[in-house]
């Protein structure tokens, strides 16, 4: 049950991310409402990968993907502790 609730945070946490990244893809589009209250939510995580991460050529960023990735691990390894424990 709490191992459902879990991956259904992860699962919401990464659509977020997406969508922030996808917005990149529009101009102004991070400007708007949706685009600050997403970066609110967004950058503090994405900041820490992007840290370590530089981007490929000066323009390519893949510490989104990086982020995503680590977010499932951290995820998956919750949820596994949960159920070892309940």
């Amino acid at each position: 049950m709490i191992e459902g609730y879990i991956r259904t945070l992860v699962d919401i946490y990464q659509y977020v991310l997406i969508a922030y990244v996808l917005l990149s893809w529009l101009p102004n589009a991070r400007e708007s409402f949706i685009g600050e209250f997403l970066g609110k939510l967004c950058e503090p995580y994405l900041s820490i990968f992007r840290r370590f991460i530089p981007p490929i050529g000066g323009m390519i960023d893949i510490s989104p993907i990086v982020a995503l990735i680590a977010l499932r691990f951290v995820g998956e390894g919750i949820v596994a502790i949960v159920s070892a424990i309940f």
